[in-house]
This record gives structure tokens, C-alpha cells and sequence, in this order.
């Protein structure tokens, strides 16, 4: 994709997301997501911070963390999530499709990778059934680095990921199968439900 067209898919992700979740019951907001201890609601107070908090007040936050930055996005995601109403986060996700916010060192790749592995940490979490485009997931998975693999922590010794719907393989090793979103966020640490990966390793990557 060219940066334009990486700008494009951000919008197009956040738009979607947008009505998704707007689409969610009361419960929903409350289930828990793949992002470990947080709800719906904390994923979607994070994702909307950059459109919220000003720089000056992220830098104050990682001062207060003592420079950890997940310390700080937990501590804003939850006071955000018990402060502002699911209708507020996302009125203020409807107003920021294209703003033009990117991770430090990330790019617009970046962006879009953040904003893609959030949706599907509530989406996979709540069961629902929402596939990414694929141009989307494979944009995201071509700028995935050995730096940002390692960001996650995610143990992938011994395997191979194998993807069912795109030509796409990562190690080597045991073959794990499935759908590329699927192995996106296996890379991201994150651990599945049972049944959506195939392998002789896919308990040691599920829930």
C-alpha cells in the first residue's frame, strides 16, 4: 500500500469500528476483550486517547509512569472508560477517521496496525464475526518487524505460522494454521478461543 493508501484504510477501519460498536448492548461494553483486564470500553477509551490527550498531557502521564508506557495507557484507558459514556467514545472516534495521528517511530502503518489489533481484540473477544479486508491484515502483517514482534512478547519459538487465506508464513517449525487476522494477533501475543487455529501447537496459543 502507498501511504495514501494506508491513510485511507485507517479511516475506513475507524468508520467501521465506529459502527460496529454503536451496534453493541450494555453488556457488550462491559465483556471482557483479548487485551488482558480490559473491557470493551477500556480498549475503546485507549484507541480514541490520541484524539483526546494532548501530547503534553501523555508526556506528563509517562512521567507519572516513570516512563513505563502500558502503565500509563492502563491508567488512562480505565479513568477514561469509568468517566466517559460508550456514546461519547464513540462520537469521538466518529470525529477522528482521519486524523492524522501515527505511534512514535510507526508511521501510518503503524496506525493502522493499532487500529486493526484493538478492533479484533474486542471483535475475537466478543465472538463476533467481523473479517478485516485482507488488504488491511496484510498491510499490517508487511510491517510487522522483529522489534515490533518483540513489543508483544509473544513466545513463538518452535512454529510456523501459516496463513489459510493469504500467502503468508512467519519461523519455522511446527505449522499453526489460520486465518491471517488470527495469526496477527497470535504475533501480538494475544491467546484465541478455542477453535480458531489448527496445529499440532494451537492449545499452547489458545484460551
Amino acid at each position: 500500500m502507498t501511504e495514501d493508501d494506508l491513510r485511507k484504510a485507517v479511516a475506513a477501519e475507524r468508520a467501521e469500528q465506529a459502527e460496529l460498536l454503536a451496534a453493541l448492548s450494555p453488556e457488550q461494553w462491559d465483556a471482557p476483550t483479548l487485551c488482558e483486564g480490559w473491557r470493551v470500553r477500556e480498549v475503546v477509551a485507549h484507541t480514541t486517547m490520541p484524539f483526546r490527550v494532548s501530547l503534553a498531557g501523555t508526556l506528563a502521564g509517562l512521567v507519572r509512569a516513570r516512563g513505563d508506557f502500558n502503565r500509563m495507557a492502563d491508567r488512562y484507558a480505565r479513568r477514561a472508560a469509568a468517566e466517559l459514556p460508550p456514546e461519547r467514545l464513540i462520537a469521538t472516534l466518529r470525529d477522528n477517521v482521519g486524523h492524522p495521528w501515527k505511534p512514535p517511530g510507526g508511521g501510518v502503518g503503524g496506525a493502522l496496525a493499532h487500529d486493526v489489533i484493538h478492533g479484533l481484540d474486542i471483535t475475537v473477544g466478543l465472538g463476533l464475526d467481523r473479517p478485516v479486508p485482507p488488504e488491511r491484515v496484510a498491510a499490517v502483517l508487511a510491517g510487522m518487524r522483529p522489534r515490533n514482534i518483540a513489543f508483544f512478547g509473544a513466545d513463538l519459538a518452535g512454529v510456523r505460522l501459516q496463513a489459510t487465506d493469504l500467502d503468508w508464513n512467519h519461523g519455522t517449525g511446527t505449522p499453526l494454521r489460520g486465518l491471517a487476522q488470527d495469526l496477527l494477533l497470535v504475533v501480538c501475543g494475544r491467546r484465541l478461543p478455542p477453535g480458531r487455529l489448527t496445529g499440532e501447537a494451537a492449545a499452547r496459543f489458545s484460551r
